[in-house]
């Protein structure tokens, strides 16, 4: 059984930082690649980034790249996002995927 569980979420000020977390189980993490998404208050759900199975390639939304990293520890079975100088509109609850598996999702808030 796949399961993907988001960590890492939180309350923060503009310009701050958070590293969200997806434990990964039920199937083997290295052959996979992960992805990111978001879903921001009143909007649908939206991909933020990518990842290959091996990690060695990213590709982001235009509206974060610059200033979160996706990557992962495959012998721990883990995907991360980096998220550095938040702003207001990256609040969002924030989910793992892989296929058609989704975690339950992260609360991010940014806000002063």
């Amino acid at each position: 059984q796949v399961r993907l569980v988001e960590s890492g979420g939180g309350s923060v000020r503009p310009g701050g930082s958070l590293t969200l977390s997806c434990a990964a189980s039920g199937f083997t993490f290295g052959d996979y690649g992960m992805r990111w998404y978001r879903q921001r208050p009143g909007k649908e759900r939206e991909w933020v980034a990518v990842i290959s199975a091996g990690g060695r390639t990213t590709t982001y939304a235009d509206s974060v790249k610059g200033r979160f990293t996706i990557f992962r520890q495959n012998a721990k079975n883990t995907l991360f996002l980096q998220m550095n100088s938040l702003k207001p509109e990256d609040t969002a609850v924030y989910y793992c995927n892989r296929l058609t598996d989704w975690g339950q999702g992260t609360q991010v808030t940014v806000s002063s």
